[in-house]
């Protein structure tokens, strides 16, 4: 088998379709939490610990270089807070991952609790009476008499 008809057989199975659907919806699941947390989790979080604005936040090791009012040397910082939100971000996907995991696994178990459909009476008696008819067989070597 050659390499492209061995790439396109592996690219057309189910699963690697599946899985593009589930980057791409991944993709936009991750556009939603974004937002979420930046527009309506982190303002009210701001607000109740002094009006802080994560993004904003961050510790200067070097201060910016400004020369005649431009900027000729970026100031060097690390911004811990974008980690804070990215963290955030983080705990909101796996909350919501987690609710759908357990819903669907809960879906599952009643799936799996649901009573057996009720048995026609008359399969459960041939049933037994083929398992008498076989276990008379097997005790029953012997050929037939002959009268």
């Amino acid at each position: 088998m050659g390499f492209l008809s061995e790439f396109k057989k592996f690219a057309v199975k189910g699963n690697v379709i599946d899985l593009a659907v589930g980057v791409v919806i991944g993709a936009a699941f991750g556009g939603i939490t974004k937002s979420l947390v930046d527009d309506v989790i982190m303002p009210p979080l701001g607000l109740l610990i002094s009006n802080i604005d994560f993004s904003r936040l961050k510790w200067v090791i070097k201060d910016a270089v400004v020369e005649n009012g431009a900027v000729v040397e970026q100031a060097v910082s690390i911004n811990y807070g974008s980690f804070i939100q990215a963290v955030v971000n983080f705990l909101i996907i796996a909350f919501a991952i987690f609710l759908l995991v357990r819903t669907i696994n809960r879906m599952r178990e009643q799936e799996a609790a649901k009573p057996a459909p009720p048995v026609n009476k008359q399969e459960v008696l041939l049933g037994e009476i083929r398992d008498i008819l076989k276990n008379d067989k097997a005790t029953n070597t012997q050929p037939p008499k002959q009268v």
